[in-house]
């Protein structure tokens, strides 16, 4: 039986009176690295709360799986274009921030493990934060704070990523691990990702497939394309 971890039907979506998004339609399986591309004010991130049931569309439906692959209860992780708002009397360091990432799996009362402890630690090591892990959330730069915010999802092992632009405030290096990352979680551990991004370029050799938000002057956005992307190189191993 196969998987739909997100499936939009004919999607549309308007604030009050005004159009914004218009026939909006694709999938994101397990497996599938997808970015999400548009100009400015292309309704990205609404279209990303539509899916995550922060806001209804207008008209035609959403489906986010309550089941993984393996007939597991989904999870989700969401990193948001806000995520990393954390001001300079956050009591939290980085490693109990991450470490609470865990917790979400059941453990609230519980010891976390050498398997907990050993995803922590990567989830650190992928973002380069693990070096200063004890050092408190308010004396970390945004970008900082943006990459532990990315790796505390990481630390839940979540089925499903949505991404709202989390390379933020990355270097070029940086972002290039990240793609690598989000590349062989796909491949080698079949996550579904949906990322929105205005590096293309960039990470146009890591994706599968490529939805791009487009319009006609007065109109509103609608997906340019939205499956196979035949245009996209296959990614390098």
């Amino acid at each position: 039986m196969i998987v739909h971890y997100i499936e939009v039907e004919d999607l549309s979506f308007q604030y009050e009176n005004e159009p914004v998004l218009e026939n909006i339609s694709f999938k994101v399986e397990p497996g599938d690295f997808v970015m999400l591309t548009g100009e400015n004010g292309a309704a990205k991130t609404t279209l990303l709360r539509n899916i995550l049931g922060l806001l209804k569309p207008s008209k035609g439906n959403v489906h986010l799986s309550a089941k993984n692959y393996l007939g597991e209860q989904l999870v989700v992780g969401y990193v948001s274009q806000q995520i990393a708002s954390f001001n300079a009397g956050f009591p939290s360091t980085v490693l109990e921030l991450v470490q609470s990432g865990r917790y979400q799996r059941g453990k609230w009362f519980k010891k976390l493990d050498k398997h907990d402890k050993e995803q922590i630690r990567r989830s650190l090591e992928s973002v380069g934060m693990w070096d200063m892990r004890f050092k408190k959330i308010g004396e970390l730069s945004g970008g900082q704070k943006q990459r532990i915010s990315i790796a505390r999802v990481f630390a839940t092992d979540p089925d499903l990523f949505i991404l709202d632009e989390p390379t933020t405030g990355m270097d070029v290096n940086s972002r290039k691990e990240f793609y690598q990352l989000l590349r062989h979680n796909s491949m080698e551990h079949n996550k579904g990702i949906l990322m929105v991004t205005h590096d293309h370029e960039e990470i146009r050799h890591y994706a599968n497939k490529h939805i791009e938000l487009v319009r006609k002057e007065g109109s509103p956005w609608r997906c340019f394309s939205m499956d196979s992307c035949k245009e996209l190189s296959k990614p390098h191993s």
